[in-house]
């Protein structure tokens, strides 16, 4: 049986962040398998985010490598992000 996967200690100030700025969030951290931590609907489009912490050293901020699979497999849209700024950034850009 798959534990619960670690949650970054930026994400519940991220996820605030997005449901403020009027996205609906979904927390898929414990899907594990390199899934993202996070599907977000803004605009009518659908975004996922890998969650890093920022303040741990960069060697604790790679990908794992099932993160890696995912991310080189995956054909949708798809951002590593350490802030909320970076989130915020990530759903509202252009396409």
């Amino acid at each position: 049986m798959r534990r619960a996967g670690k949650i970054d200690d930026n994400q519940t100030a991220i996820v605030n962040a997005l449901r403020a700025h009027g996205a609906s969030v979904s927390i898929t951290s414990a899907v594990g398998q390199g899934f993202p931590d996070l599907c977000i609907g803004f605009g009518g489009r659908t975004f996922i985010l890998e969650l890093k912490d920022g303040s741990k050293s960069p060697s604790r901020r790679r990908l794992t490598p099932d993160q890696v699979k995912f991310k080189n497999a995956w054909q949708g849209q798809y951002a590593v992000v350490e802030t909320i700024e970076q989130a915020i950034a990530a759903i509202t850009k252009e396409m």
